[in-house]
């Protein structure tokens, strides 16, 4: 369907983890080998955060992202100590740069693979639960940005986690209402600049697949002399749909069912529980 990944580490080229790794997320975005589809071409984008602004800059684009000369040029120039990357493949929505993630709001930013099944028959509803206050920012039309302003309905600015539970919870009442079996599969992340949190879950408990590194400092001790490597840093992170290197026991897999949040060098993994919101929508 989708692939993503957020980095935080030091400042390095956005071109250091796009495009130069062997499997990097642009040969993902043709190649994908445990995508639900193989090529990912209808959109990408990228996001980030600079030392000159509150709020993270973005640049989408509704083309693939392998043809996208810009985007290479951009890679190459931007710096950045935190950022999240997006190939998309369309599940029912259209191609359109304002469907591309991420998705922003204020200096939140959100990336999906996914899906919420029969999303037009459910549709309604859900965009009905989003505060009122919100509801104008919404620019697309995907099940995806519905689901990042549900989160920030249930309070993701406060509480990522428990906002991310109740967006969960809410959809899966949603889908039962009209009869939908398993109405939600999602591996997620949203980031502030100061954090990532990522979820991998999904109602029938076959997500799509996610993955965290494991050590830096070990992947110095296999690469001493790779410039990219030595720039993240000791204490850099990713997470991400795939694999970026073809190397044993640098990616850890993401169980079903899992939150994982990532903040001032410190990793938690904890049980992902939806439940209903706080107060009824």
């Amino acid at each position: 369907m989708c692939r993503w990944l957020a980095y935080s580490g030091r400042s390095v080229p956005l071109e250091a983890v796009l495009f130069q790794p062997e499997h990097s997320l642009i040969d993902q975005s043709l190649n994908a080998r445990l995508g639900h589809t193989t090529t990912n071409g209808d959109g990408f984008g990228v996001g980030w955060y600079g030392r000159h602004s509150e709020l993270p800059f973005r640049y989408r684009c509704l083309h693939p992202a392998w043809s996208d000369t810009n985007l290479r040029e951009t890679a190459r120039a931007v710096r950045a100590p935190m950022f999240v990357a997006h190939v998309r493949a369309a599940t029912g929505t259209p191609t359109q740069e304002t469907n591309c993630h991420p998705f922003r709001f204020g200096r939140w930013l959100f990336v999906h693979n996914g899906l919420i099944r029969d999303f037009p028959l459910l549709r309604r509803d859900l965009m009905m639960a989003v505060a009122p206050h919100l509801f104008r920012w919404i620019e697309g039309s995907t099940d995806s940005e519905i689901m990042f302003f549900l989160a920030l309905t249930f309070g993701l600015e406060r509480d990522p986690r428990s906002a991310l539970e109740q967006m969960a919870g809410f959809i899966e009442k949603v889908g039962h209402r009209y009869d939908v079996q398993f109405p939600l599969n999602m591996t997620v992340c949203v980031t502030d600049g100061q954090q990532i949190v990522a979820v991998r879950y999904s109602s029938e408990t076959a997500s799509r697949s996610l993955f965290h590194s494991t050590s830096f400092r070990q992947l110095r001790a296999l690469y001493p002399e790779d410039p990219r490597i030595i720039a993240a840093g000791d204490d850099a992170f990713l997470v991400l749909s795939e694999p970026l290197i073809d190397v044993q026991d640098v990616w850890e897999e993401i169980p079903e069912a899992t939150i994982l949040m990532s903040k001032g060098g410190e990793l938690q993994q904890e049980k992902f529980v939806p439940r209903m919101p706080k107060a009824e929508v």
